[in-house]
């Protein structure tokens, strides 16, 4: 009823297999589990990174499930955009998108384009996921099209006779082996990649990109003994994880009316304010790990996420600490 109110006669078909993805099928991986848990809360983009079979798809496939429905004005906003390039939304009514490209898409695919302006993925994906599995194999121009969406939240494509404005407001979740090979790293396989192979398959992520996303996070392959373990008693559900994103996103709306990701500059600011032992810390982190101040700023909007997640009123030193630990697979150790 709704729809037709609104003339918009899209076909919603209803998804089972996504509603039984559940974060307590995942043994393991606390380290991720917990970082997707932030990524949740705070809307942050992560790059997970680990040898095939770890866990990565199924991580990032489980994000919906510990997000909150989208509002009716969200829902009708990407039913809007599903209604003009005429794609079909295999999702119920109020489930946030996820959407799963390719690598062989396009940077037409993503961003849309065409004669008649239609939207891309980085559209099909607005108020929800963005997944690319296997980063680096995806054409270098499809990913470097993505820098202005994820700062702008929309994308412009502009025509000769026309220009069209589509919005793009994405979780970006990518994943990737650490090499060609994707054993780098792993006790119980060797790697047989040369340095030289290694430098050029990470390189072909550039580091504009790379600093962009907010988190990057190590998956190591599983014990043997969790693949064996079939029990899922001592696993967390989605719907515990669920309620403490939600209480996270209510002080978010209530502080600064938006997520901790979408934060600007002058906000991070008046809402990220740190104390002496945590500028310290961040002092440290910049002169060692060489951090730009996007880099800087997006560890902030990270550990103001952690202290909601705590429902503290301020960032605490702990925090800011296991923001590091989320940002360039770094060491935080000596902090």
């Amino acid at each position: 009823k709704l729809m037709q109110q609104h003339k918009f006669v899209l076909p919603l078909v209803h998804d089972h297999a996504s509603q039984n993805l559940d974060m307590q099928d995942i043994h393991g991986q606390p380290h991720a589990k917990r970082a997707l848990e932030i990524a949740a809360a705070g809307g942050h983009s992560m790059l997970l990174i680990g040898p095939p079979g770890a866990g990565k798809t199924m991580l990032a496939s489980r994000l919906p499930s510990i997000l909150p429905q989208l509002s009716l004005d969200e829902a009708l906003e990407v039913t809007a955009i599903y209604s003009l390039g005429q794609t079909s939304i295999n999702k119920e009514w109020l489930q946030r998108p996820f959407r799963n490209p390719h690598h062989t898409s396009s940077a037409i695919a993503m961003v849309g384009g065409g004669t008649i302006p239609k939207p891309g993925e980085v559209s099909f994906a607005h108020n929800g996921v963005l997944f690319l599995d296997e980063l680096p194999e995806y054409d270098r121009h499809a990913l470097e099209v993505l820098r202005e969406p994820m700062e702008a939240g929309c994308i412009v494509i502009s025509r000769a006779t026309r220009k069209a404005v589509f919005p793009a407001k994405f979780q970006l979740i990518a994943a990737m082996n650490p090499c060609t090979c994707g054993q780098l790293g792993n006790p119980s396989r060797q790697c047989r990649c040369s340095g030289e192979q290694i430098s050029r398959y990470q390189a072909r992520i550039s580091s504009p990109l790379l600093d962009r996303i907010d988190m990057h996070i190590e998956v190591p392959a599983l014990n043997p003994e969790l693949l064996t373990d079939y029990s899922t008693n001592n696993n967390e559900t989605s719907i515990a994880i669920k309620q403490r994103v939600q209480a996270a996103m209510v002080l978010q709306q209530q502080r600064s009316k938006k997520a901790n990701s979408l934060l600007s500059n002058s906000e991070i600011k008046i809402f990220c304010q740190l104390d002496a032992e945590s500028k310290t810390i961040i002092k440290l982190a910049i002169e060692k790990l060489h951090l730009s101040a996007r880099g800087f700023y997006r560890i902030l909007k990270v550990a103001r996420t952690i202290a909601d997640l705590a429902a503290a009123e301020n960032i605490a030193a702990e925090h800011l600490k296991e923001a590091l630990g989320f940002r360039s697979r770094l060491n935080t150790t000596a902090f």
